[in-house]
């Protein structure tokens, strides 16, 4: 067995803080069979066990740390029915079945994590339906975003979305920034950390073995299947699914799939609770909100306290200059929270892709995967859970332009990191001049 496996430590986030404890679940030690093993304890692993064991198969789940340390315990806990790429340009590439079909599977990710939540039972995940707003910076992107509304109602005959003036958005939000926006209906919030522990509670109700600080260090196939080795065990199966996602890398096992995404980190900062009357005028709704610039910044009220984010920090750990840069935006947005402290601030890598949408299917005849949510993954990699059972049973469900056959490696790999800086920082640039 190898050795020298270190546990890394928790992200000091708000879902931390606020989460329902933890169930301990043991180190893998020894020898064990199972139909499949999964490598990885997030979203996509957990409802994958969930759907693998419902289907009177056997799995178990291998973490490298605990369940939920990676980027299903980080996120902003935003759940939408969409894709990096808008269903309108999936449309002008692939055509209007293609389009419809990647509608379908959008919101059938949505009431995914709705049909976990309730089988589950899982109250502390705080789900809501409310909806999202985005909320325009210039009138330029807000006739982009009412032509979009439009477009998807005509075309793909999506539920009915309400165009909201500078001041329908202002009573949304509380800001007066904005020069309208748009309310899309389906959208919700979750406390993304609760979540992911019913998950991983149901699976382990249901008698699925997980195994915490069990990292992946070597997988290969023997005769009879594919085997999954730990510092101090190995798991002997029929197949595999790898649901590391953006955190591949933290492994040989699964580095090989690091070439595939583009992690870009993303940051989050949370207030300390506002005051009563404070609390009351911004975001009264309850709903989640974006904004329509380039480097896209999101917002929601979470327990009475603001929680902002977006992408734009850089490297492999936290980034002081991105939660400056996310204070003043936020402050920006929301002059009244000038004097208002942060509470906590927490960053984690998004695993972004060449063509702008997740990919899953089988790398070979042992071997699934799933992963590049783009940023958009809490409602997605639930769903993908249920296509990967479906997978393992030996059946083909249309997943329409995430086909892993689709997955490009990335182009000079060793340079993605100065590239994502360059991108970034022209799209700051254009944000910043009105563009």
């Amino acid at each position: 067995m190898t050795q020298g496996w270190r546990t890394l430590p928790s992200v000091d986030s708000l879902w931390e803080a606020t989460a329902n404890p933890a169930r301990a679940f043991p180190v893998l030690s020894g020898e064990s069979q199972a139909d499949v093993v999964i490598i990885g304890a997030g979203y996509t692993g957990l409802s994958a066990a969930h759907h693998v064991a419902k289907s009177g198969l056997s799995p178990v789940v291998l973490e490298a740390n605990r369940p939920g340390w990676g980027a299903s315990g980080r996120n902003g806990g935003v759940i939408t029915a969409k894709f990096r790429l808008s269903f309108r340009e999936i449309d002008a590439a692939h055509g209007r079945a293609m389009a419809r079909r990647m509608y379908e599977i959008a919101h059938e990710a949505t009431d995914m994590v709705e049909e976990l939540v309730s089988e589950l039972g899982i109250a502390g995940a705080n789900l809501t339906r409310t909806g999202q707003v985005k909320a325009a910076h210039n009138e330029a992107t807000l006739r982009a975003a009412i032509d979009e509304a439009n477009w998807m109602t005509r075309e793909m005959g999506s539920a009915a979305v309400r165009i909201l003036d500078k001041d329908g958005v202002r009573e949304e939000t509380g800001s007066d920034v904005f020069v309208g926006g748009v309310l899309n209906p389906g959208s919700g919030g979750i406390h993304p950390l609760n979540y992911l522990r019913g998950l991983a509670d149901g699976v382990a109700g249901r008698g699925v073995p997980i195994f915490q600080e069990s990292p992946v260090v070597k997988l290969y196939r023997d005769k009879d299947g594919i085997v999954a080795e730990t510092p101090q065990g190995a798991v002997r199966a029929k197949q595999a699914i790898i649901a590391t996602n953006s955190y591949s890398d933290l492994t040989a096992a699964t580095a090989h799939m690091q070439r595939t995404l583009i992690p870009f980190r993303s940051a989050m900062v949370a207030t300390e609770r506002l005051p009563r009357n404070l609390a009351g005028k911004l975001m009264p709704t309850g709903r989640t909100y974006t904004e329509t610039k380039r480097m896209m910044r999101w917002f929601r009220m979470v327990d009475n306290r603001v929680i902002f984010g977006g992408r734009g920090a850089f490297g492999k750990q936290d980034s002081q200059a991105a939660f400056d840069a996310l204070r003043k935006a936020m402050v920006g947005i929301f002059p009244d929270l000038a004097d208002i402290p942060l509470a906590y601030k927490w960053s984690g890598l998004v695993a972004m892709t060449l063509d702008s949408v997740p990919h899953i299917g089988r790398l070979d005849d042992r071997t699934l995967v799933s992963m590049g949510y783009n940023g958009a993954g809490v409602a997605m990699s639930s769903l993908m859970g249920r296509y990967l059972a479906a997978l393992v049973r030996g059946e083909t469900p249309d997943v329409g332009l995430l086909d892993v056959r689709r997955m490009k490696s990335i182009p000079f790999y060793p340079l993605r990191e100065p590239a994502v800086r360059m991108v970034a920082g022209w799209y700051q640039f254009l944000d910043a001049i009105g563009r």
